[in-house]
């Protein structure tokens, strides 16, 4: 790709002294004189070259002034016609420096903008200059899955003459594919965003967002063009199977920036910091050794889980596994131990009969 660019830029920077110009070959000319047939071009070789007036009406209107004296870059499209002209085309020299131009923003990686012309079913069409760019329905954004074929279109035909981001993926000019892509333009600039916000972020701070998607491991929330994560084990001070528990796509939330990592650009987010802490309420309320009263929440590989009345879950390990014990049941159990700093609460069955106590 980049021998490619290089050898364009060769093209159009050199004046070439050839005695047999091929077809392809790039050269650079003055014009001498312009007829109704069309343009003749000076190019320091033993013939002159020949622009048909049917090159010159697919110049944009902008580019068709052309006078003499003009120094003007041309393509060889016949070494020698029927008459022994030696014709050569502006617009295709012109349409040459387009490509070179897409190498350029491909090389970049660079974001720019468009409005499409038109559409098919397999995407939209972009003028890129003297050429067309194409951008396949996989490559946009917000096109939504599942559609049937009128749907499609549809949605398509909304998008043309809107102005879009996109990047330059593909360019091949001998078989003239020029492939964009909207989906990755938007996902470069949401990158470039979150890190510009990484930078003007400080954990603590409280921000509001909108949730854009769940998963299992926990809801991505939207602050501001900006994705950041709530895992699941901070969406709730109480245990979380599944984060359609707490949340719903779009949702709007108030969440806490717990974390900021720089090298791989992830911003941490909490619901459940901004919520009373359980466990810092919990502190001298439970002692080894007390029984008390509680409700089984669910039972794990690890246990039972047992939730306090206006407090924290602890874990159960019966010797024998959960046995009779179901969601919902109410339970006596003794506490094995408490540490509210690392947030844990160990439990064992209280003997039969043994009433709860009420601690001091």
């Amino acid at each position: 790709m980049v021998d490619a660019q290089e050898n364009l830029e060769s093209l159009l920077s050199q004046e070439y002294q050839v005695t047999e110009p091929q077809r392809g070959d790039l050269l650079r000319g003055t014009v001498l004189s312009i007829d109704a047939k069309g343009v003749i071009v000076d190019l320091g070789l033993k013939r002159d070259g020949v622009v048909p007036d049917a090159d010159l009406e697919i110049l944009p209107p902008e580019e068709a002034n052309i006078q003499v004296g003009n120094e003007v870059a041309v393509m060889v499209v016949d070494p020698v016609d029927r008459d022994g002209n030696l014709i050569v085309s502006i617009a295709q020299a012109r349409e040459s420096e387009d490509w070179l131009k897409a190498h350029r923003l491909l090389e970049s990686d660079a974001i720019i903008e468009g409005e499409p012309s038109e559409y098919n079913r397999g995407g939209l069409i972009v003028p890129f200059g003297r050429l067309r760019g194409f951008i396949p329905a996989s490559h946009l954004s917000d096109l939504p899955r599942g559609l049937d074929e009128s749907s499609r279109a549809n949605h398509l035909q909304k998008l043309v003459g809107r102005k879009i981001p996109y990047k330059v993926i593909e360019v091949d000019p001998q078989r003239r594919r020029l492939v964009l892509s909207e989906r990755k333009a938007v996902r470069q600039w949401r990158q470039e965003r979150k890190s510009e916000m990484i930078r003007q972020l400080k954990e603590g701070e409280v921000r509001k967002g909108v949730v854009t998607s769940l998963r299992e491991f926990g809801a991505f929330v939207d602050i501001g063009g900006a994705d950041g994560l709530i895992h699941i084990s901070e969406l709730s001070w109480s245990r979380v199977d599944n984060p359609g528990q707490i949340l719903t796509i779009g949702q709007e939330v108030e969440t806490q920036v717990i974390r900021l990592e720089y090298q791989s650009n992830r911003i941490g987010l909490s619901l459940k910091r901004l919520q009373p802490n359980p466990w810092q309420k919990a502190t001298g309320r439970f002692e080894e050794g007390q029984v008390v009263e509680g409700k089984v929440s669910h039972l794990t590989a690890a246990g039972v889980y047992v939730q306090m009345e206006d407090g924290p879950e602890g874990l159960l390990r019966p010797p024998d596994g959960p046995g009779s014990l179901v969601p919902g049941m109410i339970v006596q159990v003794r506490v094995l131990s408490f540490d509210p700093e690392r947030e844990r609460l160990d439990f064992e069955l209280a003997e039969d009969g043994q009433e709860p106590s009420q601690s001091e």
